[in-house]
C-alpha cells in the first residue's frame, strides 16, 4: 500500500501541503497489502496519459509545492498518479465533509462569535465549541487543496481573523482561541499565496504582535515564531520592526523591546514553558539582529543590538546560562558570537584591537585621534562648541534637543544610499522647530510646568540632604583611613613583639639549660626537669624565684562615694587607672569633698535613666487648655459652622489675612474665584450677627467659625463688597463665553444669505420637487427650509439602499461640482445651531444687572469714611469704566445679530416669531450630516464595487503568479528562506537554531582564529562573557 514517510507533525493521510517541506525527495513505501484502505479503490479505469497528466497536473498546482516536490511529484509512475488523483476526489466529494469544505462557513462562525464575545460570557464547555471552529479552520488551511486557501483570501479571511484578535475580551485573550487564531494565521502563511496576503496586509503583523501581551505562554511563542520567521522573508523584517514600535506605543513601553527583555528576565516557576518562552525570544532576537539589513550590515547591528544593550539584556543572557538547555544555549552562543565579531570588526576598522563602548573618553578620544591633522577636525570642534551651548535643564524638557542630534547621527549612519533607512521612523526632514513640536507631547509639557516648582523645591531639599550625606561621607572616609593607619600601626607592633617573644622564649630556653647544668654540677646528681619545648610555658622549679607581676585591680583604694537611689544616665569618660594618678594633677583634687555642697536629688531628678513621657497630671498649662476647652464659644448653628471651618482649612489664611484682602479687592489674589463663590455662601446673616454682637466682649473664647463670622460682619458692607470682588473675577470670564455665541450667529446668518452653492442646491431640489408633485404640491415657487431634511426620506424604487439625497449628489458630481463643497460656505452653522438666543439674552442681562448694582455700591462707598486700607473706590472704579465699555460693544454686536438673524430669515421666507436660532441653524447642521453621510455612502458603494471587480480579476491572474512565484524562487535559490522551505520548516528551523548554523561555524572559526591572535599578543578579553 502506498504511504508516504513519516513526518514530526501528524497531518491529514494526503495532505499535500505537508507532504515535500524537505528538500531531500521524499521516501514513498508500500504497506502490507492486507490493510485496507480506500486508497487502492478504484472506481474508474486509468485514463489516457496525456489526460492524466493534465488531472494531475491541476492537482500539484493546488498544492503549492516547491519545484523539487513538483519535480519528484511528475516523477512518480502512472498507477500512483491515478491513486493519489481518486483519493483526493474522493475525499472532495465526501458528503460529510461538504459543511466545512469551503471557508465561508468558518468566516461566519468566527464573525459570530466575535460580536457574540461583547455581549456574552461563555462556560468552559461553549469555549471548547469555539476552539474547536478555530482549530477545524486550522486544519482545512493545512490540509484542503489550493483553492480553499484563495476563496479564504477571497472572502477576507485574514480581516476576519484579525478583527476577532482585536475583539477578545480578557478571558478569551488568556484561553486555547487565541493560540488558536494565532495558529490559523501561521497556517495560512504556510502557503506562498496566504503568506503574500498577510503580509501585503497593512495591519496584519502590527495586530499579531499585540498578542504579545497576554499570559498565555504558548500564544507568546506562536507569536515570536512568526514575527522571527517573517524577518526571515524577504520584505518582512522591516515589517517586524515597525510592529515592535507600533507595539510600544500600544504595550505603553519606555522604549522598544521592553516587554521582550521582562520576559526574558522573569521567572515563571515552569521550567519547561519558561524554556521554550525564553527560546522563542532569543530566536526572535537573533532573527531581528542578523536578518534583512542586519545580514550585510555592520552599523545596522550595532545600532540594534544597542537597544537591547541599553536595556539589560547582557546579564540576562548570563542567568539564563543556569537552565542548561542545550536549544536555548545555542541561541545564546550565536547572539554573543555574533556581537564579539561586530566588536571585533569594528576594533579592526579602527586599526585597534578593542574598543570600550562604555567609556566616553575611551570613544572620545579615539574620534579625536582619527580626526587630528584632517580636514575632518575643525567640523569636530565645532560641534563640540555647539554641543556646548545647547539648552539644558535638569529635570527641564530640552531632552529632545539631544534625542533629535542622536536621531540625525543614526541616519547619517543607518541611511544608504537610497536615502533609506533599515531601521523604521526616520527623520522626514530637518526642520528644528518642526521635530521638536513632534516630539514634545503638549500634555507632558503642561505637566511638566506644573510640577516645576515641585521639582525645585525638591532638588534644593535634595542638595542639603546630598551635601549632609557628602559631609557624612567624607567623616567616615576619614574615620576609615584613621581605622586602617592605626590596624597598620598595631600589626608592626605586633609582629615586632612576636619576634622579641620568641628571642626572649630561646634565651629562656637557653638560661634553663645553663642553670640546669649548674645545679647538676653542684649536687652531684640531683636532676632537674627538661627544660620544655620552644613556643611552651617554661617550668620553674620553687626554687626560682616568681616573676615580677603588675597589681591587680583588686588592689586598688575603695572611695565612699554615695549610691543613687534610682539608675542615672551614664557619663562617657576615659577613666585613668590609679597607678597613673601619682605625680599629676589629679593627685590633689578629692571629689568626695565636693559631695558635701552637691544637691544630689536634684541631680536624680535631672538625669534619671527613666524617662517621662507625659505631663504630670494637674499641671497648669493642662488645667488651663481643659478649662478653655470646656468654656468654648459657639453661637452659630452647628452643621454651618463645620461647614466653615472646613472651607477656612482651605483658604489657609487668617481672619486678618482674609479682612486685608476684602478690603484691598484682593491685590495679592489671595483669594480664587471657587473660594469667593464659598464665602458668598457664609456671609453672616441678620440673626447671627444679633447673637454675636451679644457676645462680642468674649471674641477670645468664640469658636473658628464665630470668630470669623463675628469679624467679618464688622467690615461694612461685607456682602457687597464680597459680591463686587466675585463678579469683578468672573466679568471676563463670562463676557468670554457669551461673545463667542454672538459671533457665530452673525457670521452663521451672513453665511446662509451669501452662499452661492446653497442658492444652486436649493434651486435644483426645487426642480426635482416640482418635477416629482403633481396637483397642489407641485407647481410650488419655493418650499420651507425643514424640507430639506425630508429628502433622504424618498427611497429608490429600484435600490432601497439609493435615496433621493444620493440622487441628488451623483447629479452634483456630473453638473455642480462644486455644491459639494457646500460645507465650506457654512462653516459657522454647526456651532449656530448649539447656541440658545434666550439663555443667552438672559446671561447678557444678568450682566448689566451686575454693572449697575456694582455702579451703586460705588457710590455708596464714595459718600462714606473710609481709612487707607480700604481700596474699593480706586479699584472699582477703574474696573467699571472698562467692563462698561467691554459690554456696550458686547450688547451692540447682540443688536447686531439679531438684527442680522431677522433679515436672513425673510430671506428665506420664514416667520421671525416661530422660529429660534438653535432651531433654525439646527435644520441645516442636519443637512449638512445627511449630506456628508450620502456623500460617504456613495464613496464606500464605489469602493465596494472596484473591490468585488479586483477579485474578479484575481482568480484570473492566479496562474500567472504562480509561474511568476516560481520563477523568484528560482532565483532566490541561495536565500534564507527558499534553503529551509515552507513556512512551518522556516519556524521550526528558527526555534531549534538551524537557521543559524552556517554563521554560527563560521564564527567559531573567526572566534578560534582570533582568540589565538589575542593570545599571541598577551591581550585577554573575555569570548563570552561580555558584561554591558
Amino acid at each position: 500500500m502506498l504511504t508516504m514517510a513519516p513526518r514530526k507533525r501528524n497531518r491529514h493521510v494526503l495532505g499535500f501541503l505537508c507532504c515535500f517541506q524537505s528538500t531531500d525527495h521524499p521516501e514513498i513505501t508500500f504497506k502490507d497489502s492486507s490493510v485496507p484502505l480506500q486508497l487502492l479503490e478504484f472506481s474508474l479505469p486509468i485514463p489516457p496519459t496525456d489526460e492524466l497528466n493534465a488531472r494531475f497536473a491541476e492537482l500539484v498546482d493546488e498544492l503549492d509545492l516547491t519545484d523539487k516536490n513538483r519535480d519528484a511529484m511528475f516523477a512518480l509512475p502512472m498507477e500512483k498518479k491515478w491513486q493519489i488523483y481518486c483519493s483526493k476526489k474522493k475525499e472532495q466529494d465526501d458528503p460529510n465533509k461538504q459543511a466545512t469544505s469551503w471557508p465561508d462557513y468558518y468566516i461566519d462562525r468566527i464573525n459570530s462569535m466575535a460580536a457574540m464575545q461583547t455581549v456574552f460570557a461563555f462556560d468552559e464547555e461553549e469555549m471548547e465549541m469555539r476552539n474547536t471552529v478555530v482549530e477545524g479552520l486550522k486544519t482545512a488551511l493545512r490540509t484542503q487543496p489550493m483553492r480553499f486557501v484563495m476563496r479564504f483570501i477571497e472572502l477576507d479571511g485574514l480581516t476576519c481573523l484579525l478583527n476577532f484578535l482585536r475583539s477578545m475580551d480578557y478571558d478569551t485573550s488568556e484561553s486555547r482561541i487565541h493560540t488558536s487564531v494565532i495558529g490559523c494565521i501561521k497556517a495560512l502563511m504556510n502557503n506562498s499565496q496566504g503568506r503574500a496576503h498577510v503580509l501585503a496586509h497593512p495591519e496584519s503583523i502590527n495586530i499579531i504582535s499585540h498578542s504579545l501581551r497576554t499570559e498565555n505562554i504558548k500564544t507568546k511563542i506562536a507569536v515570536l515564531e512568526i514575527l522571527g520567521a517573517v524577518c526571515l522573508v524577504p520584505g518582512g523584517h522591516k515589517k517586524v520592526l515597525q510592529a515592535m514600535l507600533h507595539y510600544q506605543v500600544y504595550a505603553a513601553e519606555r522604549t522598544r523591546f521592553q516587554t521582550l527583555l521582562n520576559e526574558l528576565d522573569r521567572s515563571t516557576g515552569k521550567y519547561r514553558d519558561e524554556v521554550h518562552l525564553k527560546t522563542a525570544i532569543m530566536s526572535f532576537i537573533n532573527a531581528v539582529l542578523n536578518a534583512g539589513a542586519g545580514e550585510d550590515n555592520l552599523e545596522f547591528r550595532l545600532h540594534l543590538r544597542y537597544e537591547f544593550l541599553m536595556l539589560g539584556i547582557q546579564p540576562v543572557i548570563d542567568k539564563l546560562r543556569n537552565h542548561e538547555n542545550a536549544t536555548l544555549d545555542r541561541h545564546l552562543d550565536f547572539f554573543e558570537m555574533v556581537r564579539n565579531e561586530d566588536e571585533n570588526e569594528l576594533a579592526k576598522r579602527l586599526d585597534l584591537v578593542h574598543i570600550d563602548t562604555r567609556s566616553t573618553s575611551q570613544m572620545f578620544e579615539l574620534i579625536r585621534k582619527k580626526l587630528s591633522h584632517t580636514e575632518a577636525y575643525p567640523h569636530l570642534v565645532s560641534i563640540l562648541q555647539h554641543c556646548l551651548q545647547m539648552p539644558w535643564k535638569r529635570n527641564g524638557t530640552n531632552n529632545q534637543h539631544w534625542q533629535l542630534l542622536d536621531r540625525i547621527l543614526q541616519q547619517i549612519v543607518l541611511q544608504d544610499e537610497k536615502g533609506e533607512d533599515p531601521d523604521v521612523a526616520p527623520l522626514e526632514n530637518f526642520n528644528v522647530k518642526n521635530i521638536i513640536r513632534m516630539l514634545v507631547n503638549e500634555n507632558e509639557v503642561k505637566q511638566w510646568k506644573d510640577q516645576a516648582e515641585k521639582f525645585r523645591k525638591e532638588h534644593v531639599e535634595l542638595l542639603a540632604r546630598l551635601e549632609k550625606k557628602e559631609r557624612e561621607c567624607e567623616t567616615k572616609t576619614q574615620e576609615k583611613d584613621d581605622m586602617m593607619k592605626t590596624l597598620n600601626k598595631m600589626k608592626d607592633k605586633l609582629q615586632k613583639e612576636s619576634a622579641e617573644l620568641r628571642q626572649a622564649r630561646e634565651q629562656v630556653v637557653e638560661f634553663s639549660i645553663h642553670l640546669n647544668e649548674l645545679t647538676n654540677s653542684n649536687t652531684g646528681g640531683l636532676s632537674f626537669p627538661h627544660p620544655p619545648p620552644p613556643g611552651a610555658p617554661p617550668f620553674f622549679s620553687c626554687a626560682v624565684p616568681p616573676p615580677f607581676c603588675l597589681p591587680t585591680m583588686g588592689s586598688s583604694k575603695k572611695k565612699a562615694i554615695p549610691q543613687p537611689s534610682h539608675p542615672l544616665k551614664s557619663f562617657n569618660w576615659h577613666k585613668l587607672a590609679e597607678d597613673r594618678i601619682q605625680g599629676t594633677v589629679w593627685n590633689d583634687i578629692d571629689d568626695l569633698r565636693a559631695f558635701n555642697t552637691l544637691d544630689l536629688e536634684d541631680f536624680e531628678k535631672m538625669f534619671s535613666a527613666y524617662q517621662r513621657q507625659q505631663k504630670e497630671l494637674g499641671s497648669t498649662e493642662d488645667l488651663y487648655l481643659t478649662m478653655r476647652k470646656v468654656k468654648e464659644l459657639s453661637v452659630i448653628d452647628g452643621r454651618r459652622a463645620q461647614n466653615c471651618v472646613i472651607l477656612l482649612s482651605k483658604l489657609k489664611l487668617s481672619n486678618e489675612e482674609i479682612k486685608r484682602a476684602i478690603l484691598q479687592m484682593d491685590e495679592q489674589e489671595d483669594l480664587a474665584k471657587d473660594m469667593l463663590e464659598q464665602l458668598l455662601k457664609f456671609v453672616p446673616e441678620k440673626s447671627d450677627i444679633d447673637l454675636l454682637e451679644e457676645h462680642k466682649h468674649e471674641t477670645d473664647r468664640m469658636a473658628r467659625a464665630d470668630r470669623f463670622l463675628y469679624e467679618m460682619s464688622r467690615i461694612d458692607h461685607y456682602q457687597q463688597r464680597l459680591q463686587a470682588l466675585f463678579f469683578k473675577k468672573k466679568f471676563a470670564e463670562r463676557l468670554a463665553e457669551a461673545k463667542p455665541k454672538i459671533e457665530v450667529i452673525l457670521l452663521a446668518s451672513k453665511e446662509l444669505c451669501r452662499s452661492k452653492r446653497l442658492k444652486q442646491l436649493l434651486e435644483v431640489v426645487l426642480a426635482f420637487g416640482n418635477y416629482m408633485n403633481k396637483g397642489q404640491r407641485g407647481n410650488a415657487f419655493g418650499f420651507r427650509i425643514s424640507s430639506l431634511n425630508k429628502i433622504g426620506d424618498t427611497k429608490s424604487s429600484i435600490d432601497r439602499n439609493i435615496t433621493l439625497l444620493h440622487y441628488l449628489i451623483m447629479i452634483f458630481e456630473k453638473s455642480y461640482p462644486e455644491i459639494l463643497t457646500i460645507q465650506l460656505d457654512l462653516l459657522h452653522v454647526p456651532d449656530a445651531a448649539k447656541v440658545n438666543l434666550a439663555e443667552l439674552e438672559k446671561e447678557i442681562n444678568n450682566i448689566k444687572n451686575g454693572l449697575k448694582a456694582l455702579e451703586a455700591e460705588l457710590e455708596y462707598q464714595k459718600r462714606r469714611t473710609r481709612d487707607g486700607e480700604d481700596k474699593f473706590v480706586p479699584v472699582m472704579s477703574d474696573f467699571i469704566t472698562v467692563a462698561s465699555f467691554s459690554f456696550s460693544e458686547m450688547e451692540d454686536m447682540l443688536v447686531e445679530a439679531k438684527d442680522k438673524y431677522s433679515k436672513m430669515l425673510k430671506h428665506f421666507s420664514e416667520d421671525e416669531t416661530k422660529m429660534q436660532p438653535d432651531e433654525f441653524f439646527g435644520i441645516f447642521d442636519t443637512f449638512l450630516q445627511s449630506f456628508a453621510e450620502a456623500k460617504q455612502d456613495l464613496e464606500n458603494m464605489r469602493r465596494k464595487k472596484e473591490e468585488e471587480e479586483r477579485r474578479a480579476r484575481m482568480e484570473a491572474m492566479l496562474k500567472e503568479q504562480r509561474e511568476k512565484e516560481r520563477r523568484l524562487k528560482k532565483a532566490r535559490a541561495g536565500s534564507v528562506s527558499e534553503e529551509v522551505g515552507e513556512f512551518d520548516d522556516l519556524v521550526s528551523a528558527l526555534r531549534s537554531g538551524e537557521v543559524f548554523d552556517k554563521d554560527l561555524s563560521k564564527l567559531k572559526r573567526n572566534r578560534k582564529r582570533v582568540v589565538n591572535q589575542l593570545a599571541d599578543s598577551s591581550r585577554e578579553r573575555a569570548v563570552t562573557k561580555l558584561n554591558y
